[in-house]
């Protein structure tokens, strides 16, 4: 059985006109998931995070102040990209809380898989600062969660966001608990991501992909550096990053991959944690712009993740 996390407070959180992570990114994964196909998902709306949960990957004092800094009408902006508005705080504490209760349920066996619906990304976001859409560091904070409430030893993030997540890498890169594993577009936003990044244990493992590069290439990085190393790992639990903005279709990017590509990635990563972690897998969304991909590359994802 998959889980699916989802609540309308997701649409709460505004960008200014043009921005690509708009709220119409939700209406169309809500539509999408509202196919016959997803009938048997086990819908679940999930509750704002404590502000505890968010700390495990974020210091307490610019927690607040991110949160004091919503505004009450208008846009606040962060940086040229990022921005707050008066829906931002109930929507990014009930993402943060859907990457929280993903993991519980999950780890307490009551489903072999979660996939969170919410928005914005997270894994752009660093220990101390929110840059490329994202607020709070979801993947992060599920992974520590994962540690602290659940006695998780390892952990393994596996990063197919057409942008490298750098927020993740931060976050984890002298933590010899935590794999994390990227594909990503090189060169592109936000610069970090080479080969040669390895952390201080060599627990990060970027795959970097040529503009251009097609589900084939994909393929093959994802074969030749990311499964070796989930295998080398063992995690007691698999958290996905899952972006969709690698699709052909996205305006943020140039890789060529089909939503069938991403429905390979999320077996070969099941096929992982079936042999390691009881199947245990919990996914959350990060990028996707164009809307007709995005709804296609979701409903291949979701729908590899119900044949658990």
């Amino acid at each position: 059985m998959t889980i699916l996390f989802h609540h309308p407070a997701a649409r709460a959180h505004l960008t200014p006109k043009g921005h690509p992570e708009r709220p119409e990114r939700m209406q169309a994964v809500e539509t999408a998931l509202a196919a016959e196909g997803f009938a048997g998902l086990d819908r679940r709306a999930p509750e704002p995070a404590a502000l505890a949960a968010v700390m495990l990957a974020h210091p307490e004092e610019w927690v607040r102040a991110i949160l004091d800094a919503v505004p009450q009408e208008g846009l606040v902006g962060i940086d040229a990209d990022t921005v707050l508005s008066p829906g931002t705080a109930d929507c990014v504490l009930r993402g943060v809380g859907a990457a929280v209760q993903g993991v519980d349920a999950v780890m307490a066996g009551q489903a072999r898989n979660a996939f969170s619906a919410m928005r914005p990304p997270g894994h752009h976001a660093e220990r101390t600062r929110a840059m490329g859409f994202c607020i709070f560091n979801n993947a992060a904070i599920a992974a520590r969660h994962a540690r602290s409430a659940h006695g998780a030893e390892r952990v393994a993030i596996v990063d197919w966001d057409v942008h490298h997540g750098n927020g993740s890498q931060d976050i984890f890169w002298d933590d010899p608990s935590v794999l994390f594993c990227s594909t990503h577009q090189m060169p592109l936003y936000p610069g970090s991501g080479a080969v040669s990044e390895a952390g201080e244990h060599g627990t990060i493992v970027n795959a970097p992909l040529r503009p251009g590069a097609d589900g084939e290439a994909f393929r093959e990085a994802f074969e030749a550096r990311v499964l070796p190393r989930l295998e080398d790992f063992a995690p007691d639990l698999i958290i996905i990053s899952a972006g969709f903005d690698a699709h052909w279709r996205d305006p943020l990017a140039n890789l060529m991959l089909e939503a069938e590509d991403f429905a390979w990635a999320t077996r070969a990563v099941m096929e992982s944690a079936g042999r390691h972690c009881n199947g245990r897998i919990v996914s959350l969304l990060e990028g996707g712009y164009d809307l007709k991909g995005l709804s296609d590359s979701v409903s291949a994802h979701v729908a590899a993740l119900m044949e658990a």
